[in-house]
């Protein structure tokens, strides 16, 4: 593989790392605000095998916040849209672009069938989220999840912690209870805000995954992404130096 446009990465990891962060695999479920930038970030920083995974068409209201979100994609799939613009930056990466939602028989034959050196949780509705982590737990991979982007202003609010440290964010909470159930209390790393939600931002929306959502400005979630994308690359430095040492 051809890592000589990564010359800038190789000055910070070295040349041995960059070559083990280009045979990697990392798993990327949702290409929304947060999910389409961390795709972008990881690929950039030389992961050469990713997949990613997202039922959604671009909509009108996406163009504030999203990656594949342009006046010139409306209706397109994300993913679709995802692939051709990461084989733009590395065209020798190896991708995989599913465009369709997950049922938790798909989630767990995916992780089942093979194995990712690394997996992002960007999904923005509970139950397939809950559903991504407790698979992902039980299958011994590891995963950054993103909380709740939405209503909020203050990138310096964001915090990399594990799941148990969460607090303010109604969604962390929500995942919490939700992973109690399958016994899991903590080993999982979430990147959350501490800020307090814009409440008059709230809307009630018709989807078929979540009942209502906050307004979103056009940096916030991308800081989300770019926290995911960090939290796998510096996990995965770390790794690969461990084991060179």
């Amino acid at each position: 593989m051809d890592i000589s446009w990564l010359s800038r990465t190789a000055l910070i990891t070295g040349n041995e790392v960059l070559e083990k962060l280009a045979q990697s695999k990392v798993l990327i479920i949702g290409m929304g605000g947060v999910g389409s930038f961390a795709a972008e970030f990881i690929v950039r920083a030389g992961i050469g095998n990713i997949t990613i995974i997202d039922g959604d068409v671009v909509e009108p209201s996406n163009r504030n916040r999203q990656l594949p979100a342009l006046a010139t994609t409306e209706g397109q799939y994300k993913v679709e849209i995802m692939k051709e613009r990461l084989l733009a930056i590395n065209p020798e990466l190896n991708i995989t672009a599913i465009k369709h939602f997950m049922t938790p028989d798909d989630m767990k034959n995916l992780l089942l069938s093979q194995s990712f050196d690394y997996a992002v949780d960007a999904i923005d509705s509970i139950s397939p989220k809950v559903q991504m982590l407790v698979l992902c737990y039980q299958t011994g991979t590891r995963v950054v999840s993103s909380m709740g982007a939405g209503g909020k202003l203050d990138p310096t609010r964001l915090k990399i912690v594990d799941i148990s440290q969460t607090h303010t964010c109604k969604l962390a909470r929500y995942v919490r209870k939700r992973l109690k159930k399958y016994k899991i209390y903590t080993g999982i790393k979430a990147v959350f805000s501490t800020e307090e939600v814009i409440t008059h931002s709230l809307m009630y929306t018709q989807s078929r995954f979540k009942k209502s959502a906050y307004g979103t400005i056009s940096y916030l979630p991308a800081a989300f992404g770019g926290a995911c994308a960090s939290v796998v690359i510096r996990d995965l430095i770390d790794l690969y130096q461990a084991k060179s040492t």
